[in-house]
This record gives structure tokens, C-alpha cells and sequence, in this order.
């Protein structure tokens, strides 16, 4: 079989000692297959020559017989699965040769390289994804000096710390934030994201983003493996490792099954007296097809995934998300922005909404309070106020002085303390703030954390796909968890819930007998991420902790991708099992076909080809899974 077969299947890139085993094999068929075609025109030509053109074809042979038997030993010093056919091949070649049927002796390896050829091209292709990846990080940028100028510098040089120039189509080489300027970031290599990115200064610029119009300067944050860009990297390398479950449970049977195809085979000669048919069984023996049915179609899954944002730690995740028919869900950052935001104003009559945002927008952006911070994205910098002595009161808020008066902001008891008298306090769920200018009460402001736009459509998507049963999980206080789940339609909450309770809720969906497919982003949500029968971390530039515990990871916080990691999970499935299927039932009829002799003396050479093409049937049935899109709001599998 091929090596960078066996190197899907070991786990990493190819190396360069294997690369060239490649090109070695490749320049051994094609010289044995010009020698062979030389013996064939000799013996058409020049029949007296018969025993020149003899000489020829066992020159091709033993050229192609070298890297053959390499294969077949190294395969028997390392065993792995995809070695069988090394071995089988090997043995065919050897009774070919006892036999002194050179021609044959030379077909077979030659007809199989060029079958491995095929296969490492459709193989090659997450490898080529994942250097294509790791090359992004070997980019030349721009690094602003202390005394303001610039210096190109290699991006691994780069430090936490540094300040980079990046202009218009430059990609960014590691993490970091904005510090001066704006400007609009292609984030589809990372994301998968087809909508660029506004930034500004205190944005979040992640490495592999492509600055696509404007001139920034940006502080590094993270390099090396700690960019969201090697986390990327490292997440695809451990999902290609990944053995799917197919061929794990084919590992376990290989020894037995090389064994089996020894007797049939012994068996037809001895109950024929045919070589060609005992060549022929043993050549239609190699499982190709079936070794590849599994890996084949999940590398190409794990490759669309990518594309798509979904970064998949192991193949027998996808399988298992295939069952998955419950779901848990963390609130706060994954259901919910996870930060405050203006949810309601509430103007007194004669004032207007414009002004007390005005107010509460310029004292907010003096405080670094949640709630302050929340209020300081209400009005733009430029429309603020002018003031001074800024006052901030712990627990109760914040006053100042401006060119109209003192102006205050801040819960409730804020206003007791001043003396100013305040309306009834509106009942909400969230942080309440009030405004008031020189002793006159403006007004509300009613914020919250509110939920994603696409979480509800979301959440609809994935009942129609069978997870009907919904449980939303947070430590938040009751009346948020449930105003919340009221808007997304989901009928169970445990709210106030510690990490560890969090943790026996999950297992307490197990025991029911539910499949848990676990949704979150935090630290307080690894234990239940591990828990479930897969996990969920939702946005790859999150907690560590969080994506570390997942089975997969969504590079964004848009929740529409759970819809489509279901779908491309279950249709990896369909896939794998029609590939299963597809090359045992091709195998066992070459088998059937050639012990019965109805292929005659050329049996094992045609039954070589009939074996490369089941093989590339199944290869084709798996890059089938390339044409995977996502599809909001579809139920359908």
C-alpha cells in the first residue's frame, strides 16, 4: 500500500525520506514499464529474439521487484493495516517468479503503483491543506522600533510585546490587538468566515487574517503554538492521527485475515493446479478498497470541516456526533454575547433618548465597570461631553461635572445619596442604570446580555435534526437563565450551577440514556465538555481550558455551525458504511471470480486492475463529501 497511506493512517505529514520512497517507486514502474513494452515490441518484431526479449522483461521485473519487496519488508518490521497489500503483492511476485512467469512477475507491482499513485494524490490533499497552513506563519512583516522605524523581520522572530505595520493585502503572521488604525480582515483561512471582519482600535486581529484596506498597527499578544493560527494547526494534525473507529476494528482482525487469504489461495492450487489462479486470489485478496473505505472518507471530511471553521479532533468524534440526540447548552458567551449590552431605554417624559445616552455614554467611558463599558458604545467619541472630577462610588456609581452640571450615573442608590428623587425602579432581570444632570432624574437604562441573532433559527435547526431534548446550563441566576430560554424555545434550565454541577447534569442525561452533544465556551465548562458523548467549545480564540476539553471546535461564536457539523457528521457515517460495503463486497467477488479460473492465465494482472478500479470507486465516493455545504435552517441529515 501507499506511504502516504500508511502515513494518514500513522499520523502526521510526510517526511522527506518518505516523499522520496515515493518518487523512488514511481521512477522504478516507469523504467520496468518501458523495459516491458520493449520485450512486447521485441517479441512482436523480432520472434527470433525471444530469448533477448525474455531477458528484457526480467530486467523490468527485478527493477520493479526492488521497491515492491522494500515495501513488503518494511511493512513486516512495522506492521500496520495498510500493509497487508505490501505483503500480498509481494508473495504473488515471488510465486510469479518461481514460476518464471516474468511478465506477470513485473505486472502486478507495476499495475498496483500506479493504483498508489492515484491514491496519494486524493490522499495528499489534507496534508497539502495543513502545510498550506503552517506556511502561513513563515511570512515576512513589517516591526515598528522604539524610535519609530520599521524593520522586516521574520514572523517566528516576532514577540509579545511587538508592534507590526501590516498594509492592504498583507496577511497577519501571529495574534494581536489594534492599536491604531481601521480597516476590514478576511478571516476565511481561520474562520471560514466569508464576510470580512470591520476592526478598529482594541480589536482582536488573529494570525492568517488578511488586512484587505487599511493601514494598522498591531501589538502582538500571542505567538508560536498560542496563536488562535497554531492552535488551528495543531487541532488538524491530531484529527488526521485519529484512527477512525473502521479501522481499529480491521487492525484487529489483519493478522487473521492474512492467514485466511494464505489458505484460499493454497487451497485453489492445490484443487486447480492453476499458478495464475492462486496468483490471481491473491492479488484480488489486498483489501485496498476496504483499508481506504474509512480513512479515506475521513480525511476528506476532516478537510471540509476546516473549511468550514469546524476543526475536528478525531475522526471517531464526527461518528459519535452522529448519535448525539440531546443537547446541552452553556448561556453566557455561547447561547449570549457574553458581554453587557443596551437592551431598553426609558426616557422621563421631556427628555429624549439621544441626550440621556448622551450623558450616560460619556460617563461610561471614564469607568472600566461592565455596565459602564456597555453604556460607553452608546454614543461616539466625538459627540461626548466635555468633564472633569470624575467620582466613582463602589457599588453605588459614578458622578462628574460637566459644562450643564454634575452628572451622575449608577444603580439606584446612587440617587438616594444624592437627594435627587427617582420614579419607580422598572422591574428587569439585568443591571439597571440610571442618568441624572444637575439634580434632574433623565432616565433608564436597562442592559443585558443578549442573545445571539442566529441562535434561535440555530437551535430550531438542530430539533429538526432529532436533538429535541434542550437543557440550558449557567451559572447565571435563575430569572436571566429562563428569560433567555423562553426567547430560544428551550423548555428545561438549570440555572446557579457550579463547574462540578454543571458536570452532573451531563452525566445525569447518560444515565437517562441520552447521547449529550455539549455546547460552551468557558473554563467553568471543560468538565461538562468532556463529559458529554462530544463536546462543543464554541469560538477556537476562547478558553484554552474549554477548547483543550472539546471533541471539535467552531472557529466563530456562530451557532448556525451545529447544524452543519451534525449534517457533515452523519453524512460521514452514510459514507464510510457505503465504502465499508462497497469494498468488502468488491473484494470478495475478485476473490470468487479469480479461484474460479473464468479470468484465465492473465487472471492476476486483470484482476490488478479490477482491483484499482474498486479502489478508486472508493476514493471518489469519499471526495464526494468535498462538495459539502452548509445549509441554515435545513432539518434534513
Amino acid at each position: 500500500m501507499t506511504a502516504v497511506a500508511a502515513t494518514v493512517e500513522a499520523g502526521g505529514l510526510l517526511t522527506g525520506i518518505e516523499r522520496r520512497q515515493i518518487a523512488g517507486r514511481l521512477t522504478a514502474g516507469l523504467v520496468a514499464g518501458g523495459l516491458l513494452l520493449l520485450s512486447v515490441a521485441m517479441r512482436a518484431l523480432v520472434p527470433d529474439q525471444g530469448a533477448v526479449a525474455e531477458l528484457v522483461a526480467g530486467v523490468g521485473a527485478a527493477i520493479i521487484a526492488v521497491p515492491a519487496l522494500e515495501a513488503a519488508w518494511h511493512s513486516l518490521r512495522h506492521p500496520n493495516l495498510h500493509g497487508l497489500t505490501d505483503q500480498l503483492i509481494a508473495l504473488a511476485m515471488l510465486a510469479a517468479w518461481a514460476a518464471g512467469d516474468l511478465i506477470t512477475a513485473a505486472l502486478l507491482p507495476l499495475v498496483m503503483t500506479i493504483g498508489h499513485v492515484i491514491e496519494e494524490r486524493s490522499l495528499l490533499g489534507s496534508q497539502e491543506a495543513i502545510e498550506a497552513i503552517a506556511r502561513l506563519t513563515r511570512a515576512e512583516v513589517r516591526k515598528r522600533l522604539a524610535d519609530g522605524t520599521t524593520v522586516i523581520v521574520p514572523a517566528h522572530e516576532l514577540k509579545v510585546g511587538d508592534l507590526i505595520e501590516l498594509r492592504a493585502g498583507e496577511r497577519i503572521p501571529v495574534d494581536g490587538l489594534v492599536r491604531i488604525g481601521r480597516s476590514s480582515l478576511d478571516t476565511a483561512p481561520i474562520t471560514g468566515e466569508s464576510v470580512p471582519v470591520e476592526v478598529e482600535p482594541g480589536a482582536m486581529a488573529f494570525g492568517g487574517s488578511i488586512n484587505l484596506d487599511g493601514h494598522l498597527l498591531v501589538e502582538i499578544t500571542r505567538v508560536g503554538e498560542e496563536t488562535t493560527l497554531g492552535r488551528v494547526l495543531a487541532l488538524m494534525q491530531a484529527a488526521e492521527r485519529a484512527k477512525p473507529p473502521a479501522t481499529r476494528l480491521l487492525e484487529r482482525y489483519a493478522g487473521r485475515y492474512m492467514v485466511l487469504v494464505i489458505l484460499i489461495a493454497a487451497g485453489v492450487w492445490f484443487a486447480t493446479g492453476s499458478v495464475a489462479a492462486m496468483l490471481a486470489v491473491l492479488v484480488a485478496s489486498c483489501p485496498c478498497a476496504l483499508v481506504l473505505a474509512a480513512p479515506a472518507t475521513s480525511v476528506a471530511a476532516i478537510a471540509v470541516a476546516s473549511r468550514h471553521g469546524i476543526l475536528v479532533k478525531g475522526t471517531a468524534f464526527l461518528e459519535d456526533l452522529a448519535t448525539a440526540n440531546s443537547l446541552v447548552l452553556d448561556k453566557t458567551g455561547t447561547v449570549t454575547f457574553g458581554r453587557l449590552s443596551l437592551a431598553e431605554v426609558r426616557a422621563e417624559p421631556g427628555v429624549s433618548v439621544g441626550e440621556l445616552l448622551r450623558v450616560a455614554g460619556t460617563l461610561g467611558a471614564a469607568s472600566n465597570h461592565p455596565v459602564a463599558h456597555a453604556l460607553a458604545g452608546s454614543v461616539p467619541a466625538e459627540e461626548r461631553l466635555a468633564i472633569s472630577e470624575v467620582t466613582e462610588l463602589p457599588g453605588l456609581g459614578m458622578t462628574a461635572v460637566g459644562e450643564q452640571g454634575r452628572l451622575a450615573l449608577g444603580a439606584p442608590r446612587l440617587f438616594g445619596e444624592l437627594g435627587i428623587t427617582v420614579p419607580s425602579v422598572p422591574g428587569h432581570d439585568g443591571p439597571i442604570a440610571g442618568v441624572a444632570r444637575e439634580g434632574m432624574f433623565l432616565g433608564w437604562a436597562l442592559l443585558a446580555d443578549e442573545p445571539r441573532p442566529e441562535a434561535r433559527e440555530a437551535l430550531a435547526e438542530l430539533r429538526e435534526l432529532g436533538l429535541r431534548r434542550q437543557v440550558l446550563l449557567t451559572g447565571d441566576r435563575e430569572a436571566v437563565a429562563r428569560r433567555v430560554a423562553a426567547y430560544l424555545e428551550i423548555p428545561e434550565v438549570r440555572a446557579q450551577a457550579l463547574p462540578e454541577e454543571k458536570l452532573d447534569c451531563v452525566l445525569e442525561e447518560v444515565r437517562q440514556g441520552y447521547r449529550p452533544l455539549v455546547v460552551g465556551d468557558g473554563i467553568n465548562d471543560a468538565l461538562a465538555l468532556k463529559a458529554g458523548a462530544v463536546g462543543i467549545a464554541i469560538g477556537a480564540s476562547g478558553a484554552d481550558i474549554a477548547a483543550a476539553s472539546a471533541d471539535l471546535v467552531l472557529m466563530t461564536n456562530d451557532l448556525g455551525r451545529l447544524g452543519s457539523s451534525i449534517r457533515l457528521s452523519r453524512r460521514c457515517r452514510r459514507t464510510i458504511h457505503a465504502n465499508v460495503a462497497l469494498g468488502l463486497g468488491w473484494t470478495v467477488v475478485l476473490v470468487c471470480a479469480a479461484a474460479s479460473g473464468v479470468l484465465g492465465a492473465s487472471g492476476a494482472v486483470l484482476v490488478a486492475v479490477l482491483h484499482n478500479l474498486g479502489t478508486v470507486a472508493v476514493m471518489a465516493n469519499a471526495g464526494r463529501l468535498l462538495r459539502f455545504q452548509e445549509r441554515r435552517g435545513a432539518g434534513s441529515a
